[in-house]
């Protein structure tokens, strides 16, 4: 992967835009990303629920052609033109046969520069989200993890909501979507991914007339967040059978180049492994707590912390807590063995084919590489760390963190379940 996509760059109205790009014949099929930074709910501030809606409208056409007329242009040619509001971006996601490539860019053009900003689509915009709001309020495991994110991220823009309330979104103006929109779409702040059956002179070419149109603006300084410190459980009653529990902690990060592979491999044996991991070995295979069981570990540049779910019986709740507490806290302590590194080393270098098979995977994950940092190609490297790794290294990166003890939950159980839990939960 790292030989066969690059990083080049374009110029668009005198802004150097850079590119990610990888040449692909074997499919006669092309994509284009267009990506700008500081454009996702991070940014909605007291507008909560503002990217949700933003991104909700934009796909729905381009004003001219209607949310219909749009959707049946794309179709005819088999075009997939989608738009996605993530933590800190706006994409627009265009997927093409490359007969149609020149229809799919206008189409796109179309969109960027006369979305369906009406009050009508509007308000048809409202209506969904509110439903998907009205839909959430029965998904636990979407309430539970909403719980830990008000927890684990307190004082942040991460804990709070992407959809926001019904009233959230109801307050929010056409002019509150405009605004966020205009602020979003800034040269300074985009970054291009051109990827399959394209002549990238071609692509670049049509870019730079389809938005030229657009501000300068000014360069996307990532802000970093803070993960809870002190522990905190908050829980939440529904009248369900079992208790769904969510937890996570901070992870510190000095030098993500140097750490991530550390962390890759002792999430692996703790908990992201599956079957032989630490948490599902005591959770599941020992005590029958569970049917599943996981800890991830999230190391980044803006904000690094650990996330772990299980779901348990009502009764269990308390005991399932405290396997939890008790395997992450022995972990630290002990460390892992010889055996777990080496069974680590085996899946993830043994696997890596599966995660860059398709050209999709590969740009997402150069684009990802990019975006923290690390460059476009790291993954190549972080292979190689992992597979010169030895048991001494690796133990004292486990040992350096015990900060992953310090465990915040969000949890939603019955009103009837453990008074413990009760006396430690704050609504």
């Amino acid at each position: 992967m790292g030989k066969e996509t690059t990083l080049i760059s374009t110029k668009i109205a005198g802004v150097e835009i850079p590119v990610i790009y990888e040449r692909s014949a074997l499919i006669p099929a092309g994509k284009v990303r267009l990506i700008f930074q500081g454009a996702g709910n991070v940014q909605d501030g007291a507008l909560i629920g503002r990217s949700a809606l933003l991104e909700e409208l934009l796909n729905r056409g381009s004003k001219s052609r209607g949310n219909v007329g749009f959707a049946e242009a794309l179709e005819r040619e088999a075009i997939s033109l989608d738009v996605s509001s993530g933590l800190q971006t706006l994409s627009f996601s265009l997927d093409f046969l490359s007969e149609a490539r020149d229809s799919a860019l206008v189409l796109l053009g179309e969109l960027v520069k006369d979305p369906n900003f009406t009050a009508a689509e509007l308000k048809k915009a409202k209506t969904a989200i509110i439903a998907r709001i009205l839909a959430n309020q029965n998904d636990y495991d979407y309430r539970a993890e909403e719980l830990l994110d008000s927890v684990l991220f307190a004082g942040t823009p991460l804990a709070q909501s992407k959809l926001g309330s019904k009233e959230d979104i109801e307050r929010l103006s056409l002019k509150d979507i405009k605004q966020a929109y205009a602020d979003a779409l800034q040269l300074k702040r985009l970054i291009i991914i051109i990827g399959g059956d394209v002549e990238l002179e071609e692509i670049t070419r049509a870019l730079d007339s389809m938005l030229s149109h657009l501000p300068q603006g000014q360069p996307y300084e990532k802000p970093t967040f803070q993960v809870r410190e002190n522990p905190e459980s908050k829980s939440d009653y529904a009248p369900t059978q079992q208790a769904y529990i969510y937890f996570g902690s901070p992870l510190y990060v000095g030098d993500l180049a140097k750490e991530r592979y550390l962390a890759r491999v002792a999430a692996f044996i703790l908990g992201s492994g599956g079957f032989g991991s630490r948490i599902l070995e005591e959770v599941r295979v020992k005590r029958g707590l569970a049917y599943g069981a996981y800890i991830r570990f999230y190391p980044s540049t803006y904000t690094s912390y650990t996330s772990g779910y299980l779901q348990t019986k009502l009764e269990s709740q308390d005991e399932a807590i405290a396997v939890v507490k008790q395997t992450i806290a022995g972990f630290v302590k002990n460390g892992a063995t010889q055996a777990e590194l080496d069974a680590a080393k085996k899946f993830l270098l043994g696997s890596e084919p599966l995660g860059s098979e398709t050209l999709s995977q590969r740009l997402t994950r150069a684009f990802s590489d990019y975006y923290v940092g690390l460059g476009v190609g790291f993954s190549q490297k972080e292979l190689d760390q992992i597979r010169t790794l030895d048991l001494a290294t690796l133990n004292a990166y486990i040992k350096a963190h015990g900060e992953i003890e310090k465990l915040s939950f969000g949890i939603i159980t019955a009103p009837e379940s453990s008074p413990k839990t009760k006396n430690q939960s704050k609504n």
